[in-house]
């Protein structure tokens, strides 16, 4: 009795390697190369799990996912099972074909070694945007909404601007402009506007879009000499969202092109929306005109989350994956994952993983064995000495200095970033970070904290400055 029970969990946990897996990869890899690769495939796993056969629709996919992905999926696998799991690449029966998932992107897709920036939502070509029905392809991913963004003070601004835009576009925040780090949720805003629009106004003409690829629209307009239909489906939209507007940096012809699609939908009371990873004035190799028109409407940030609201993406993302997440779990993984949302999701993946794999209910140790590589990194503990130490050899003071009452800004300054990468890159709280800074008190370093994050953002030499401490630190 006791074999048959233990060959059952055997093959539980059999069934649950190969999705377990998916989930890890799911994370990982940016959305259309998961969808396009890894996502048709089929497994089988031997009843000893030693070995896991992978079904491929044809050659060409399989030599790629070997190549490509053949070492990770073992690595990951092995991982789990916490042992070595032999990968096996075939052919899928004709009786029984797996069908492929078939890109939306045009075929170099197919055979590029990278893939182009991920996107919420895979893009179709630009002849392809009018579906066969004629309806109009807004590449809107539908659960980005605003139902599904968790608002907190870090995102509170961008929000309610993006809400006034939806509701009335084309008038007050023309364009809107949102910046902040990868993995903040810019995307996710962009897509809430023009979801809203088109739910209001179903006819409405709404295009996301990355700026990669709308450079790749211009150039194929120029090869097929098709710039009429260039200009007739972007000037003719009634809201454009565009993301990482940095990418047209060094890109002339492109610059003129959008400038051109930008005074054209300007003029016809269309709204724009779009993201950067700096604020306008910071982008470099950007026409000074274009520049002008980015920061002529309302331009606005998104910070790092708190850690309150850290913990509210983490339990309704796991709602969202059908999982009730404990509170407890919940802040001890917002506590040991703090820069953006992107990081979170992929944290909150490995710990539903885990838990399916190995049947067992979420809980902190759980979440502690399922983000071990992650905290063992964070334990080679940045303290606070080091910073100080590493940001007064930048600065050329002495260390003393940091503890020091002195308020000259050639030591001030540096001691305010100082405390800044204290409180981004340690556990410690306000107080205790006070405390090693000579004893003051945690509304000083409040202060620090917030203005030297608020000038990040808008002096490009100090986010270059702060970069390079922080890699510096980190090894």
């Amino acid at each position: 009795m006791q074999t048959e029970i233990s060959a059952d969990v055997a093959a539980d946990a059999g069934q649950n390697l190969w999705p377990a897996c998916l989930d890890v990869l799911a994370q990982e890899l940016p959305q259309q190369q998961f969808n396009t690769w890894i996502k048709p495939l089929t497994a089988r796993v031997a009843a000893d799990q030693s070995k896991l056969t992978l079904f491929v629709g044809n050659r060409f996919k399989l030599d790629w996912i070997r190549a490509q992905y053949g070492a990770r999926i073992a690595g990951i696998l092995e991982s789990l099972h916490g042992q070595r799991v032999d990968v096996e690449l075939a052919l899928a029966p004709r009786a029984t074909p797996v069908k492929p998932t078939i890109p939306e992107f045009p075929s170099p897709a197919e055979v590029a070694p990278t893939a182009p920036p991920a996107e919420p939502m895979a893009a179709p070509a630009p002849d392809e945007e009018a579906s066969a029905s004629g309806a109009f392809r807004s590449r809107l991913n539908g659960a980005l909404t605003f139902d599904t963004l968790v608002e907190g003070s870090a995102n509170r601004m961008a929000r309610a601007a993006a809400l006034h835009v939806a509701g009335a576009p084309g008038q007050l925040y023309n364009p809107l402009f949102i910046y902040g780090g990868v993995g903040l949720g810019k995307t996710h805003l962009m897509h809430a506007v023009g979801n809203q629009l088109v739910q209001a106004r179903p006819g409405a003409k709404v295009l996301y879009i990355h700026a990669e690829q709308f450079v790749s629209d211009v150039v194929k307009a120029y090869q097929r000499k098709t710039f009429d239909q260039f200009k007739d489906r972007y000037h003719s939209l009634d809201l454009l969202l565009i993301d990482d507007v940095q990418f047209f940096a060094n890109k002339d012809r492109t610059q003129e092109e959008f400038f051109n699609a930008f005074e054209a939908l300007l003029a016809k009371k269309s709204h724009i929306v779009m993201t950067s990873d700096t604020y306008p004035k910071g982008l470099a190799n950007i026409h000074e005109r274009l520049v002008s028109r980015f920061d002529s409407g309302l331009t606005v940030a998104i910070e790092p989350p708190e850690l309150e609201m850290r913990v509210a993406i983490l339990i309704n993302k796991a709602r969202v994956e059908g999982t009730e997440m404990p509170e407890e779990v919940a802040f001890f993984v917002a506590k040991n994952v703090r820069s953006n949302v992107r990081e979170l999701e992929g944290a909150l993946r490995k710990i539903l993983a885990y838990s399916r794999f190995n049947q067992k209910e979420i809980s902190i140790q759980l979440a502690r064995e399922a983000l071990r590589d992650l905290l063992s990194i964070q334990n080679r503990q940045i303290s606070v000495e080091n910073i100080q130490k590493t940001v007064a050899d930048y600065y050329k003071i002495k260390v003393a200095d940091m503890y020091s009452k002195k308020r000259p800004a050639s030591i001030a300054r540096p001691r305010q970033i100082a405390m800044y990468l204290a409180k981004e890159l340690t556990q410690k709280s306000l107080p205790e970070i006070g405390e090693l800074f000579g004893g003051r008190d945690h509304t000083t370093v409040l202060h620090a904290v917030r203005k030297i994050s608020a000038e990040r953002q808008q002096l490009t030499e100090l986010n270059q400055q702060l970069h390079v401490l922080e890699q510096t630190l980190k090894g």
